[in-house]
């Protein structure tokens, strides 16, 4: 099929064979980076990639404490699969839960002394695993033209308005 850089109106905007090249190169470069975290990160800790992710998140709040929504909202996933994985992590004895002294409704989420211990033993050969697969493949020029490249996706992702279809708020 030949993609198309215009369209008649209502017609669908096809992507050039480069934008098609560089759309299939970037879908199989993150699958394989996800995968190759999560495999370092199960080998050495025992945890997938976004438990380590949410460890890292608290580990970074006030009192490495966070209230689970905004948890949630940082993650960029479900409240349910929030729910899930810190179940997970209680079970570790990594994070545990505690009422929201200023919302009786609400729960923080809190890293624990054990789950601050996980976190420095795992993070060198975390960051040995991201500097190795994508960092010591790159130039600084492009370390800082891919930064920008993702800010700007990020940016224009980023649902603005309360009314928005958010993860966090399912």
């Amino acid at each position: 099929m030949k993609y198309m850089t215009t369209a008649s109106p209502g017609e669908p905007r096809w992507l050039t064979d480069e934008e098609q090249g560089v759309w299939r190169a970037y879908l199989h470069a993150t699958t394989l980076m996800e995968d190759h975290l999560d495999r370092q990160l199960q080998r050495d800790a025992g945890m997938p990639h976004i438990y380590y992710g949410l460890l890292v998140n608290l580990s970074q709040a006030p009192r490495r404490r966070k209230r689970m929504t905004e948890l949630a909202k940082d993650a960029k996933i479900t409240r349910s699969r929030l729910s899930h994985a810190v179940a997970r992590l209680e079970k570790n004895g990594w994070v545990r839960r505690e009422d929201c002294p200023s919302d009786k409704r609400g729960q923080n989420a809190v890293l624990t002394d054990e789950g601050y211990a996980m976190l420095a033993r795992s993070a060198p050969g975390h960051v040995d695993a991201v500097r190795q697969a994508m960092f010591d493949r790159l130039s600084p020029q492009q370390v800082q033209s891919l930064g920008e490249i993702m800010q700007l996706i990020a940016t224009g992702l980023q649902p603005e308005g309360t009314d928005a279809d958010l993860p966090w708020l399912r």
